[in-house]
């Protein structure tokens, strides 16, 4: 691999995941994990936060004879969402399809389901000594903005911290 990435060691997380979920996305669901990436570019910030892809529901063919016929798109969402999606189901509909790059979607069907929204945890700060702490602080005292400061204030307490478990 000439990848820059592999030359430092390290890779995306999202890389090798996005290998393993695509195709169980596509064979469970038959849908892409690029569009669940990207679908609050395709709807908007307003919508994408508040709502998911779930899955597309493909018409079952007799023949293969038979014409292409365009999926549903199966959305979550709750509430107030629901209805702004319903709203703008033609609008999402070209959206979806021009990401896609083909009229895949003719219609959508809206699931009312919770929709999970990652919530950051604050750990909270390992204990050094008064010591320790007044050095942190005194190397982090010329720095003006207050929140890089404190970041950085909080990375010092940690990395002492793993120091002294070791």
């Amino acid at each position: 691999m000439s990848d820059d990435r592999s030359k430092r060691g390290f890779r995306p997380l999202a890389d090798p995941a996005a290998g393993i979920l695509d195709p169980v996305l596509r064979k469970r669901a038959g849908i892409t994990i690029e569009l669940v990436q990207a679908w609050e570019e395709v709807v908007g910030p307003a919508l994408g936060a508040q709502s998911r892809p779930l899955k597309f529901l493909w018409p079952r063919r007799a023949h293969e004879d038979d014409p292409f016929q365009p999926a549903t798109l199966v959305v979550a969402c709750q509430g107030f969402t629901a209805m702004r999606i319903q709203h703008e189901t033609g609008e999402i509909i070209s959206r979806v399809n021009a990401f896609l790059g083909f009229a895949a979607v003719g219609r959508i069907k809206i699931e009312q389901k919770p929709v999970e929204q990652p919530v950051a945890k604050r750990r909270t700060l390992p204990p050094v000594d008064a010591a320790t702490a007044d050095k942190i602080s005194r190397s982090v005292e010329p720095i003006e903005d207050d929140s890089l400061r404190e970041a950085l204030q909080r990375l010092g307490q940690s990395i002492h911290a793993e120091k002294m478990k070791r």
